[in-house]
């Protein structure tokens, strides 16, 4: 897919104020209301480093949960491991339900690297095995940085190792909308070029399928849904959001965006 082509879309988000929901029967209490507000003073005079200190139970979580509801900026969680990035991730979940509280660590469950050993001359293949929930739920913390503001990306320090260009990757979207024009074989070069493989019997996320005039996709960060896009000559007559396993359709869509199945993928030069 040509970079500069009309197919492609460039990912712009509003720079305003983020909306978060903070959502919890409790309140502040403690010190916790003067650490909240020394905090939140710290950040508006442009302190690059704070420290809040606390013994395990005295709610640091709920105490950094209403500093991101009243700075109102997109939020970087970082955990020293896989463990406590998912026990912080389920509790910002519970805190911020009306939000995009995203989680984003190593999608390896194993991996051996390459190596090779002199003294028995031997040559160690890289193995590796990918965890595909948590490759799904970086594609949706990907998605979501590029689509919103009120984002919360909780993620263990292997995010500070690059996944490529944002704009490369944000230059790798299709968009589709009800009504447009768009040759079938077209769409389904286009999907190909995005990574999406063609599998007609086995539908799983990162892949697609031809049903009579009907394209059916299932986008890289969904888990449960999957998108029909339903075609009358070229014109795209539907979209529609369904449950892969069932069929059942769960409502109609009026534009989608398909990000691509890689974070590495690249455009043509």
């Amino acid at each position: 897919m040509d970079e500069n082509s009309s197919d492609n879309l460039i990912i712009t988000r509003s720079s305003g104020p983020a909306n978060f929901d903070l959502t919890s029967e409790f309140k502040p209490a403690g010190d916790q209301p003067t650490a909240i507000a020394e905090l939140i003073a710290g950040i508006k005079e442009g302190e690059r480093d704070q420290v809040l200190l606390g013994v395990t139970g005295s709610g640091k979580t709920f105490t950094a949960a209403h500093v991101i509801q009243e700075i109102k900026r997109p939020t970087l969680i970082l955990a020293p491991n896989k463990t406590l990035a998912a026990q912080l991730y389920g509790e910002m979940r519970s805190l911020f339900p009306n939000n995009a509280v995203e989680y984003f660590v190593s999608y390896y469950d194993y991996y051996q690297p390459e190596a090779y050993v002199p003294r028995s001359d031997t040559y160690i293949e890289k193995e590796s095995s990918i965890n595909e929930q948590i490759d799904r739920m970086r594609h949706s913390a990907t998605r979501a940085l590029l689509e919103r503001d009120d984002v919360i990306i909780v993620a263990s320090v292997s995010c500070i190792y690059g996944i490529g260009s944002v704009e490369t990757y944000s230059s790798m979207t299709l968009k589709l909308t009800t009504g447009e024009t768009v040759a079938r074989q077209e769409l389904l070069r286009q999907l190909t070029e995005l990574q999406y493989r063609r599998n007609d019997t086995n539908f799983v996320r990162g892949t697609f399928r031809v049903r009579g005039d009907s394209v059916e996709l299932f986008p890289a960060h969904l888990e449960d849904r999957a998108w029909r896009i339903s075609l009358f000559g070229d014109e795209i007559e539907a979209i529609f959001e369904f449950d892969p396993l069932t069929g059942a359709k769960n409502g109609s869509l009026d534009s989608i965006t398909i990000f691509a199945n890689s974070h590495y993928v690249t455009p043509r030069p």
